[in-house]
């Protein structure tokens, strides 16, 4: 889809989240009117049930990375734009992944829902990585074959937390909720099923490791745990693992390498030793 561009939102005091929020919105409204609902709900993937991220993880025989395609981002600018989806993500699948985490958003991070497509040739679940906004979204995302959604509390309300994790349970979606700091922990609801710290400010693009550390011991036990942004060595994960860790979601270290499938390969092999 080509974009109309838009230049109303893009105020200088708006931080890169809201701006990104903004551009989500016309998108969104944009679909709605293209792909009705009632359309997405006729694709061959919308009547398959979804894989289950949470049995991946706890998957002793996999590596809990949760490998991540990603073309660009708003703070590195292009990292690989000509990688295949169907290459890079068969490689993470053949070598241990634990799921595959896809960029669907176009405008920031160079995604789009064909590379979702793409990748589901793999047997292992899919967490559509995009800002879900409205539970447009969420439909839209089993119609593409996503067996997870991504909510990002920085952006939504507890309430709309609720209200879209409520619809992706009812259509057999699993919810990943990412949280930053201690006050996002109200976001999380019965209706989640894992919670990822994200260990970069997504306001300042700022990285911490301890962020997960220290989220870590305050998200309900009965929820599975996963850190995410700024992992790039097997010390770190193992670290993490000793405060109950179950996942890792790992993109920008593997896509910045000439060939992100010998990357992701060499990393599982380090992982095992």
């Amino acid at each position: 889809m080509k974009l109309i561009p838009h230049t109303s939102y893009l105020k200088p005091h708006m931080n890169i989240l809201e701006t990104i929020i903004g551009q989500k919105k016309i998108e969104v409204a944009e679909r709605k009117q293209q792909t009705p609902v009632a359309a997405l709900e006729q694709t061959e993937w919308f009547l398959k049930t979804p894989l289950s991220l949470r049995k991946f993880l706890l998957d002793r025989n996999k590596t809990g990375i949760i490998a991540e395609f990603k073309r660009k981002s708003p703070s590195k600018g292009w990292i690989n734009a000509d990688a295949d989806p169907a290459v890079v993500t068969t490689a993470y699948t053949q070598h241990g992944a634990s799921g595959l985490s896809v960029l669907t958003d176009e405008k920031f991070f160079g995604g789009s829902l064909d590379d979702l497509k793409k990748a589901r040739l793999n047997s292992i679940p899919i967490l559509r990585k995009d800002f879900i906004i409205d539970t447009y979204q969420v439909v839209e995302a089993k119609a593409v074959g996503a067996d997870v959604i991504l909510l990002i509390a920085a952006n939504l309300t507890p309430a709309l937390v609720k209200t879209l994790a409520a619809t992706a349970k009812n259509l057999e979606l699993e919810v990943l909720l990412e949280i930053h700091n201690e006050e996002e922990l109200e976001h999380i609801c019965d209706e989640v099923d894992i919670v990822g710290v994200n260990n970069r400010n997504l306001k300042t693009f700022e990285v911490n490791i301890e962020t997960s550390v220290y989220l870590g011991g305050l998200i309900p036990a009965d929820k599975i745990k996963i850190s995410e942004s700024g992992i790039s060595n097997v010390r770190t994960i193992k670290e993490l693992k000793k405060y109950d860790y179950k996942g890792f979601l790992i993109g920008e270290n593997f896509m910045k390498a000439s060939d992100p499938a010998s990357a992701f390969a060499a990393f599982a092999e380090q992982l095992k030793s």
